[in-house]
């Protein structure tokens, strides 16, 4: 009986045992397994970011390239040589407050009393970051972040403006701009849209690291219905060489005119050209008013209508801050009232580009800039010129452009107005441009 106690004492303890050793067998195991997990990659700039030490900030007004490097235990000598090596790649003199910058220390440098980072990554713009390895082998280089282009559709019917048509469908109002400055600039007057007007647009987005959104890169095709007229607009390379992209109608003809209708965006005629004017302050007198005025808040941007040459950029009595643009033989434009001129004499400058801010410099009674427009040296009303058509599609390429909207042209027929229109997302390309500029 004593016997057979003892071994079933014996079986149970080595049940017990073996128990034990199974349970410590699994955790070792589990274990193993978690030591041997690959931390995954946090890639950020080209460089593994689990692999040092990050320190985020922003250039504040009055920094230096130096003084960020010697708060940082880095001394006069090492700056000096730094901004050598580096002075052909990136000037260290060109740091703009509000833009971040980020520095990377190794992890072994936490056990320094005076830690000093191995990198220091500035970024100029959303798109471009400069890098500059500050320690053994110092050099420089510049890159850019990954970019995605997300080709879209939408559509708007017009109730009161299309600012506001794109704000209740959350679209970005890069989008009237588009449509307004560089698509029907010379065939619709966005001011006097009306209720019912409606539109598709064609476009694409663009995104920095898949994540950050910015704005709209281009569009590709639209079709607005304005005052009982269908235009078409697609956009089409004429010159690969020279990069030249104007917009052309389903018959291939120019949408472009070779003088955009306002110098200003979304503003109000305040006064226009008048011979005859009379004007109270000057006792009923005929004064006449040999410009076009157009109110807009001081401070908007004041666009060239055409391209040409700045023959003046100055300030003088009445008319105050001003620049004038001859054109060609026949045509020159001139800007009046300006608060700031941001062209010299001389400049070459493209239809669209910015050339001043509307201003009250001179004899103005509000915020606006007077447009001034002269034919064969006489100062004329624009709005009662014909002007010239852009240059025409070639006939060699015609046909190619005939050819290449055709599918173009069917997807956007084949977009139906909704009450509450999506936006549908379609092709997605990604354009990796995370390599050395040089």
């Amino acid at each position: 009986m004593r016997l057979k106690q003892l071994i079933t004492f014996a079986v149970i303890a080595v049940s017990i045992y073996s128990c034990k050793e199974d349970k410590t067998t699994e955790i070792d195991f589990e274990n193993e397994e978690v030591n041997n997990v690959v931390e995954e990659k946090k890639l950020e700039f080209g460089f593994d970011i689990n692999d040092y030490i990050v320190q985020r900030d922003t250039i504040k007004s009055g920094d230096s390239f130096g003084e960020i490097m010697q708060r940082n235990n880095i001394g006069y000598p090492n700056i000096f040589k730094i901004a050598e090596v580096t002075k052909d790649t990136f000037d260290i003199r060109k740091l703009h407050p509000g833009r971040p910058y980020t520095l990377l220390y190794s992890k072994a440098s936490a056990q320094d009393s005076l830690p000093s980072p191995e990198t220091f990554i500035y970024q100029p713009n959303q798109e471009e970051y400069v890098v500059i390895g500050l320690k053994d082998s110092i050099h420089a280089y510049t890159s850019r972040k990954p970019i995605t282009y997300v080709e879209k559709t939408a559509t708007g019917v017009i109730e009161s403006s299309i600012s506001k048509t794109l704000e209740e469908k959350g679209l970005s109002q890069r989008l009237a701009y588009k449509m307004a400055d560089e698509i029907y600039a010379w065939t619709i007057d966005f001011r006097r849209l009306q209720k019912g007007d409606r539109f598709k647009v064609i476009y694409t987005d663009k995104y920095i690291d898949d994540t950050i959104y910015a704005g709209i890169q281009d569009v590709k095709a639209a079709y607005f219905e304005h005052n009982g007229d269908s235009l078409y607009a697609f956009q089409y390379e004429t010159d690969s060489i020279k990069g030249i992209v104007d917009y052309f109608n389903e018959d291939a003809k120019n949408l472009r005119r070779a003088f955009l209708k306002a110098p200003v965006q979304f503003s109000r005629i305040s006064s226009r050209y008048n011979l005859k004017r009379r004007i109270a302050v000057y006792g009923y007198k005929v004064r006449a008013h040999r410009g076009t005025d157009f109110a807009a808040p001081i401070g908007t941007p004041i666009m060239a209508t055409a391209s040409g040459t700045v023959i003046e950029s100055t300030r003088r009595g009445g008319n105050g801050k001003y620049v004038k643009i001859r054109h060609n033989d026949t045509y020159t434009t001139q800007y009046l009232h300006m608060s700031k001129r941001l062209v010299q004499k001389g400049d070459f400058v493209k239809q669209g580009d910015i050339i001043g801010k509307v201003g009250m410099t001179g004899n103005t009674g509000g915020p606006h800039v007077c447009y001034r427009f002269w034919k064969n040296g006489v100062q004329v009303d624009p709005f009662k010129q014909k002007l010239p058509e852009a240059k025409p599609i070639s006939d060699s390429l015609k046909v190619e452009f005939l050819d290449h909207i055709k599918p173009i042209k069917q997807r956007l027929d084949n977009i139906f107005f909704l009450e509450a229109d999506p936006i549908h997302e379609e092709n997605t390309i990604t354009e990796d441009l995370n390599t050395d500029i040089q």
